[in-house]
C-alpha cells in the first residue's frame, strides 16, 4: 500500500483568520490558490463572488488551507501535497468539545514561551495540566478550538 496525502479539515466562522492564526502558530504557509482561481474565472467556471482578496491575492471566500513549507505542492493550483490544515466556512458556531485536536511540541524547556507567543497571536489558555505522565497547557484558538502545548 502506498501512503496517502491527507488534510485535516476544520470548520470555521472565518476561515481566513483561522488560517492566518494557524500558519503563524505552526510556521506553515497560507496556500496561494490565485492562479487556479484566475484560470477558473477566466474559463467562466466560477464567479468572482466566490472569492475574496487575502494577502494581496485572490482566494476562495469559504476555503483556505495552510501547508508545511517543506512539503511539495502543485504549482498550477497552489494545493499542498503533504501536511495541511484546511479551514472551511460553516454557518453554525462551535458548540462542544473537539473530538480531535492538535498537540504542539516546542523545544524542551520552551513550553511557557510558546504559550506566551500563541496568546499574543490570539489563543487563550484554558487550563494547565500536571500529571505523572507529563505537563501541558490546554489552549483554544481564536474560534475556541482546543489544542495542547506540551
Amino acid at each position: 500500500m502506498t501512503t496517502l496525502h491527507w488534510k485535516l479539515v476544520i470548520d470555521a466562522a472565518d476561515p481566513h483568520a483561522q488560517a492566518d492564526f494557524w500558519a503563524e502558530a505552526l510556521g506553515y504557509l497560507v496556500e496561494d490558490n490565485s492562479a487556479l482561481i484566475d484560470r477558473l474565472i477566466g474559463l467562466g467556471h466560477v464567479t468572482e463572488k466566490l472569492t475574496v482578496q487575502a494577502h494581496g491575492r485572490r482566494a476562495w471566500r469559504d476555503l483556505i488551507a495552510v501547508r508545511h513549507p517543506d512539503d511539495p505542492y502543485q504549482e498550477e493550483t497552489g494545493t499542498g501535497l503533504g501536511r495541511r490544515l484546511l479551514f472551511q466556512r460553516v454557518p453554525e458556531p462551535k458548540t462542544g468539545k473537539n473530538r480531535l485536536h492538535l498537540d504542539l511540541h516546542p523545544a524542551p524547556g520552551q513550553r511557557q514561551a510558546e504559550v506566551a507567543r500563541l496568546k499574543a497571536l490570539g489563543a487563550t489558555v484554558l487550563r494547565e495540566v500536571r500529571e505523572p505522565g507529563g505537563e501541558w497547557t490546554v489552549m483554544a484558538d481564536p474560534e475556541g478550538n482546543e489544542f495542547c502545548v506540551h
